[in-house]
């Protein structure tokens, strides 16, 4: 159902559906500029009406939350990737070490993280290539 509806903005992406044995169902929708709450609402009216004309749960007994991932949710897509390049990332690995580092660029199989070593006169940038297959999680690390 959502994906017919996205078909009205091919700019806005499903992310991830989560459904609780409670039927809350949370829809993460991004898009390549990032979401408004406004598109949220919309398509959230929108499914709602769906879902409650196709009686997927008795009598409505169902909440829905349409929202974006936010900056706690790891990146799932290449497309979110995409989309940050430039920003300060975590990038937790299959063996549960960490590197930090600004997201470089996003290719077919793996992305470029550009680390900070050393301080002051010693600090150097290095470069890694990280596979995908190689990488557990990633989150976008804000900096202040």
């Amino acid at each position: 159902m959502m994906e017919g509806l996205l078909q009205e903005d091919p700019s806005v992406f499903l992310v991830d559906i989560r459904i609780k044995p409670t039927n809350n169902i949370k829809v993460f929708l991004d898009a390549d500029a990032g979401i408004s709450i406004e598109r949220c609402v919309f398509f959230n009216r929108k499914l709602y009406k769906l879902i409650e004309e196709a009686a997927l749960f008795p009598e409505g007994d169902f909440s829905l939350e349409v929202s974006s991932p936010g900056l706690d949710e790891p990146l799932k897509l290449r497309r979110q990737y995409q989309k940050n390049i430039g920003r300060q990332v975590e990038v937790t690995f299959n063996d549960g070490t960490k590197l930090e580092g600004k997201l470089l660029a996003v290719n077919e199989n793996d992305l470029l993280l550009e680390e900070t070593k050393g301080k002051n006169k010693k600090k150097e940038q290095v470069i890694h290539a990280l596979a995908f297959d190689n990488i557990k999680t990633t989150k976008i690390q804000v900096v202040f």
